[in-house]
């Protein structure tokens, strides 16, 4: 009860004080003294819930409409209800809210709407697996209703787990306007366009050969379906099938012709009456759906069979054409090809043609159906691969195998091999939709980014096909079509086209129509069983999550969308298609910009997968993790035992200590970091690790400048002044940071926002500013140079702060809470504080390029006690050519010496001739041709040991340099790729100025060794 109290006592408290939000930190003891430790569990905990009772995530209207900055709308790409978000995921989370929170500070109206997606095969999939090994049930024996309802449990908890997911990444998404594709106005969508379209002709119904998985019993569209290539005979697992089978054979059988004067009895056994035609054929347990045997016109060989009738070796009562058609292709395999219409795309087109009969020979599950005989009859397709190869043996009609290069179709959801199937189904014509599509990017209402996927997407628009829109699955949204069962119409009539169907919001308006179309007779209707496609309501997913097909307030205010951000794999699966629909349905584009990011792969450049084990939970980056508990979750899940074991290999190699805690702000940084715009990334954790500790350097920096400013610090109204170098360096790197940073996300060049905020954080603020301030701020100093100091010290933390923000929102949250703020600044949080921008009056080329100077020179001097290993004091002199550099030198005297290191002893400067002799017994560096730093040597130093490490790293520099020249001077050079080439050049450079340098810094040591 005390623990329940405290927490409340604690709300309270944040309540009466919402301004702060949670600010608890971890104190941790050193040997020393006591700090406090950046803790990202620590500064993370409370805050989102903070940001989110306080409607931050709300788009900020004026007087309820869109903000005069105009507005910024991303739909997220609704991530898959079938279990845990992975690193891709969280890739494209953190580019989305990077730029909707880049967006917010710049005053404009942003909304960021979250949801998932239903996925209709891969949800029913894992939820039919998960009953299966749970119940031993399939769902044929359970039911299509009970089946639903186990789905929609399997949906609210894993919806849960996304929702917390994206929440501990920091997405500032409007959560009040979540969606979900199976939500009441997204079928009120899929409803309306589907009848919309199906009354235009646009969507229609044919019987047309589909692609068929025989795993998820379920037709697919083209762009789910992978071409695998083989080079030959090759042995794949197949689902449902213990060993492995053999694809990428041509196996040659012949087929009995009767002679003419034969007598009209068939018998396959004798031969003395038959000719035989030879074909080839990678599939022979198709050959019970064979209606013919076609060659080509020209083919003399055949010529004589053209016309006649080939017995089928199994089916005798069946005859078999022999036909003539140019697309035969006279040298492949013999000549002559079986034609299967109603399981070749081909011999679909063939069929048709020569009005051949389409007998299907399978049933849903692959196996054989009746068509193909008794003995056959309930085979699995891949097992009477090998028994119709026995049969045609036993019957001498088998001659021969061998190895054939083929291209097989491979569902991506199951990896099941692909049938093709002829069924009547539901399509949309795409052609003129494309067209639109097409037109719309090429004159800019739509910007892709990056411009390869682009030409992708033309490419595609103009060679798109028709789109199968039926899926054979209970998850999902359901055919708003009903079959009309008219009462004296055969119940077994298989009309394929419309004739008999209509398509309507419900059973009462269907009945309405069917009324209509067949007046004065009984009939009744039934719903069609399958569901549409996924992609069909994901389609509609940015104008539907607006409310349409309703003219709400939210979609007359926020469509269409700004932007659209995703995973190049998609583009065609769902941008396109949005795009498309968009158009069609809306009469607008449904975004104005296209971002295609980079897939996330493994640190091997692996694609992740589960079977691999290397799919990486956000939240164990984030919180953390155990070995033994990655382990675990991978024994929890649906993988195969062998897939377990070669999975649990990968993590003990990755992860041996397991994933130590980051926070979302690390893992934010890295993934913004890593997109380049270019190729795939490959991830891995040890980067993650060390923007971990770019955190704690930024966390221990504001704590530094928090306590330099001393009690009682008010940041100043007025545009500061800088006094000193210094300040105005600072006020330039933070200027020229931002409007880097501003451009880098607005043109999506992401990465270059990171690279200039991690270089102004580490370098310019900590390495340079925050050493120099300490020698200002002292007791001994100017007061009116300290207070200068104080305030652009704050104004460089500040604005670091809020130019940070967008990238890691938790910690910049979190430290710039603790900023004392400017008299009469009521801002609640950094979230909506004004983003800075280009100043200037901070421009000031000549003091910037004074200071640096002074910086180089510095960085001389701890170089050169570094080289020379000095642990006590050592006396500097710096020599330079003209009175103005000097001045300039004695002047910053005080910050030399403050950057210069602790070894660093006494510092002076003269003015000397180009031609002036060196002084004894000080080692060199030269910052340009006018200024030489000079280091006082002793008889301390030990030089002869220097000499050796020395003439080592020479020596290993020029060893490694002859071994890539070697590599250039063998034959095999010439055939070697013009990137390694450019790659081996430039390494070969380096080593060979690494060489020139260290050769020289020889010589410097052994003139030092003379003179000391």
């Amino acid at each position: 009860m005390k623990a329940e109290k405290l927490e409340k006592f604690k709300a309270k408290q944040a309540k009466s004080n919402p301004a702060a939000g949670p600010k608890k930190e971890k104190v941790v003891k050193s040997n020393t003294t006591t700090i406090n430790a950046y803790n990202p569990t620590t500064i993370e905990r409370g805050r989102y819930e903070w940001w989110e009772s306080n409607g931050f995530f709300k788009p900020q209207l004026e007087n309820g409409k869109i903000k005069p900055q105009g507005k910024f709308v991303i739909p997220i790409p609704p991530p898959n209800v079938t279990g845990s978000l992975h690193m891709g995921h969280a890739l494209t989370n953190a580019l989305q809210d990077v730029m909707v929170r880049h967006a917010r500070m710049r005053g404009k109206s942003t909304l960021w709407i979250p949801g998932c997606d239903h996925a209709s095969i891969s949800t029913q999939a894992v939820v039919e697996n998960m009953l299966w090994r749970t119940q031993g049930k399939t769902r044929h024996e359970i039911g299509r209703d009970k089946l639903l309802e186990i789905i929609w449990d399997w949906t609210r908890k894993y919806k849960g787990n996304i929702t917390n997911q994206l929440k501990r990444l920091g997405g500032s998404m409007d959560w009040e306007r979540e969606a979900f594709t199976m939500d009441e106005n997204l079928t009120e969508a899929v409803k309306a366009t589907f009848i919309q379209l199906h009354e235009e002709g646009i969507i229609y119904r044919a019987n047309r050969l589909v692609n068929w998985c025989p795993a998820l019993e379920t037709s697919l569209s083209n762009v789910e379906v992978d071409n695998k290539e083989l080079l030959g005979r090759t042995k794949l697992t197949v689902p449902g099938y213990d060993k492995k089978i053999d694809f990428g054979v041509l196996m040659y059988f012949k087929y009995p012709v009767k002679k003419p004067s034969s007598a009209a009895t068939v018998d396959c056994e004798r031969f003395a009456d038959y000719e035989f035609i030879e074909i080839a054929t990678t599939r022979p347990e198709t050959i019970f759906g064979d209606t013919a045997i076609a060659v080509h016109p020209t083919d003399r060989r055949y010529a004589h069979l053209v016309g006649r009738t080939a017995i089928h070796p199994f089916i005798p009562e069946r005859r078999i054409a022999i036909i003539a058609d140019e697309e035969v292709d006279p040298e492949f395999g013999t000549g002559a090809v079986k034609v299967t219409p109603a399981h070749d795309p081909a011999d679909f087109i063939m069929g048709k043609k020569h009005g051949l009969e389409f007998i299907n020979i399978l049933e849903a599950d692959g196996s054989l159906n009746e068509n193909a005989g008794l003995q056959f009859a309930g085979q699995k397709r891949f097992e009477a691969r090998y028994t119709v190869v026995t049969a045609l043996k036993e019957k001498r009609l088998y001659i021969k195998e061998e190895d054939h290069a083929m291209t097989i179709p491979v569902c991506q959801r199951s990896k099941d091999i692909v049938e093709p199937i002829l069924k009547p189904q539901w399509w949309m014509r795409m052609s003129n939709m494309a067209q639109a599509a097409d037109a719309a990017v090429t004159n800019g209402e739509i910007k892709i980014q990056p411009r390869t996927e682009e030409k992708k997407f033309h490419y595609w628009m103009q060679t798109i096909q028709d789109w199968c829109l039926s899926r054979q699955l209970w998850w999902g949204h359901r055919v708003p079509a009903y079959r009309i069962q008219i009462e004296e119409m055969d119940p077994n009539d298989t009309s394929t086209d419309d004739t008999y169907w209509v398509c309507a919001h419900d059973e009462v308006e269907a009945h309405t129509k069917a009324q209509k179309r067949f007046p004065n007779q009984e009939f009744t209707l039934h719903q069609d069983e399958d569901v549409l496609d996924t992609w069909f309501s994901a389609g509609l997913w940015p104008w539907a999550i607006l409310g349409w097909p309703k003219k709400t307030v939210d979609f007359e205010s926020f469509y269409p969308t700004s932007m659209l951000e995703t995973g190049w794999d998609i583009l065609f699966f769902w941008v396109a298609r949005m795009i498309m629909l968009g158009i069609k349905m809306t009469g607008r584009v449904p975004f104005t910009e296209v971002y295609c990011h980079s897939l996330v792969r493994d640190s091997e450049g692996r694609k992740m997968s589960k079977s691999l084990g290397n799919v990486i939970d956000p939240l164990d980056i984030i919180n953390g993790t155990t070995l033994e508990a990655l382990q675990a979750q991978l024994k929890s899940g649906n993988l195969d035992p062998r897939e377990v074991e070669r999975a649990s290999a990968y993590q003990q190699s990755s992860f041996p200590n397991g994933i130590s805690e980051c926070g979302a702000d690390a893992l934010r940084f890295s993934l913004v970091n890593y997109t380049t715009g270019g190729g795939d990334i490959a991830f891995d954790i040890k980067e993650i690790e060390a923007k971990r500790r770019f955190c704690n350097k930024i966390y221990q920096a504001t704590n530094f400048v928090l306590g330099r400013l001393g009690e009682g610090f008010q940041p100043s109204l007025s545009p500061i002044r800088p006094s000193s170098l210094a300040e105005k360096w600072i006020l330039h790197k933070l200027n020229s940071t931002a409007a880097i940073v501003t451009q880098a996300i607005e043109s999506r060049a992401f990465s270059a926002s990171t690279s200039a905020l991690h270089r102004y954080w580490l370098h310019e603020v900590c390495s340079v500013f925050l050493e120099n301030s300490k020698t200002v701020l002292r007791p001994e100093t100017d007061q009116a140079e300290q207070e200068s100091i104080q305030q652009t010290l704050y104004v460089a933390l500040e604005g670091g702060l809020l130019l940070l923000h967008p990238i890691m929102p938790y910690l910049t949250e979190h430290l710039w809470q603790k900023l004392p703020r400017r008299k009469g600044d009521s801002t609640p949080s950094i979230m909506i504080a004004k983003y800075p921008e280009f100043n200037p009056t901070w421009e000031d080329p000549e003091a910037v390029k004074d200071y640096e100077f002074i910086l180089s020179i510095a960085e001389a001097i701890r170089g050169l006690l570094s080289l020379y290993g000095f642990t006590e004091p050592g006396n500097v002199l710096i020599k330079l050519h003209t009175a103005e550099r000097v001045k300039l030198v004695q002047d910053q005297i005080r910050m030399i010496t403050s950057l210069g290191g602790k070894y660093l002893g006494d510092v002076a400067c003269e003015q000397a001739s180009p031609d002036s002799p060196l002084p004894k017994a000080h080692a060199l560096r030269s910052i340009n041709v006018d200024t030489t730093v000079f280091l006082k040597i002793g008889t301390g130093v030990d030089l002869d040991d220097l000499r050796s490490k020395q003439q080592k790293t020479l020596d290993d520099a020029r060893s490694r340099a002859q071994k890539i020249q070697d590599m250039m001077n063998k034959s095999g050079w010439a055939k070697v790729g013009s990137q390694k080439k450019e790659e081996e050049e430039a390494r070969l450079q380096n080593l060979l100025s690494e060489a020139d340098r260290l050769e020289a810094a020889l010589g410097e040591l052994e003139r030092l060794t003379l003179e000391v």
